[in-house]
């Protein structure tokens, strides 16, 4: 397949590029840095730094979109949300264009999304069809799926990849987490009661790939583990791998004053299943979190 992905150098896309390549597709990488991309994708994706001269997607089986400026690494200033909200629905539009203004459009259009859709759902169990609590998290990824959805056509399917925290070797919120509980600072945030989704690296570009090769699948996808963990015992089990204590509770209110509006990616949560990707026959490899723990921690 003929495969254009944006967001190809982040964590997921950098995995998904090596494994798709292994698989004999052929990988147009879209970015704005080309020279560090190509370091980091190597010599066998074609780069692209612009959607400027395009006039149509025609010739791509799918376009893969998972670029996005990252949720948690600022506070969430004025400025920072609509820097988010840029980042994602500026071009999420711009490829939904381009795939409706051809003929022969790519045949699936993969675009990314999170949990967050849904808000804090405190103990409910989520599946796709869970209504909303309208936060932050839901106007960012709510407007984000509908304009990804702008592309759907009786040529074009359409799925959304609502994700929970990636649990990966190098990056991500785990290689966040590693330094302070292997100083045996770590320990759970608020009353840790909160539901944490996770998902193996491994079993996300895997997800994306049953996606790509199922032609009767569309709409949203919980991208996330079938046991979602509290938080309290996520770190736990954390410290536990690490051989480290887990135990120095952070308050909430500490959080609230380091975090502001963005203690709710930590303080609440959502305890979302992969149902409709296990309805369509999905199996994980790592579904278990101790074992997907051992696995990315090399234990």
């Amino acid at each position: 397949m003929k495969i254009l992905i944006t967001g190809a150098s982040g964590l997921i896309g950098r995995r998904l590029t090596e494994t798709l390549l292994t698989q004999n597709h052929h990988i147009t990488a879209l970015t704005r840095a080309p020279e560090r991309s190509k370091k980091i994708l190597g010599p066998h994706v074609d780069l692209w730094d612009s959607l400027a001269d395009k006039t149509s997607l025609d010739g791509f089986d799918a376009v893969i979109n998972l670029a996005g400026e990252p949720i948690a690494d600022k506070r969430w200033s004025n400025e920072q949300k609509q820097k988010l909200c840029d980042s994602r629905w500026q071009l999420t539009e711009q490829l939904a264009q381009l795939i409706k203004a051809g003929t022969q459009p790519p045949a699936v259009f993969i675009s990314g999304s999170a949990v967050g859709y849904y808000g804090d759902q405190g103990q409910a169990v989520v599946p796709e069809d869970e209504p909303p609590n309208k936060q932050f998290t839901w106007q960012l990824c709510d407007r984000w799926e509908a304009l990804a959805l702008t592309a759907e056509s009786e040529k074009t399917r359409v799925c959304l990849l609502r994700t929970g925290v990636v649990l990966a070797d190098k990056g991500g919120v785990l290689a966040k987490m590693l330094l302070p509980f292997r100083a045996g600072l770590g320990g759970p945030f608020g009353n840790g009661q909160q539901y944490m989704p996770w998902i193996h690296i491994d079993d996300m570009v895997k997800g994306i790939i049953f996606l790509l090769q199922h032609e009767t699948l569309h709409g949203p996808f919980n991208m996330v583990a079938p046991y979602p963990a509290r938080n309290e015992q996520f770190s736990a089990l954390l410290g536990e791998i690490l051989n480290r204590p887990a135990f120095i509770r952070v308050p909430a209110s500490v959080v609230r004053l380091l975090m502001g509006e963005s203690a709710i990616l930590v303080l609440g949560g959502q305890r979302a299943i992969p149902k409709r990707l296990e309805d369509a026959g999905f199996v994980f490899d790592h579904g278990e979190l101790r074992q997907a723990l051992e696995d990315v921690l090399g234990r």
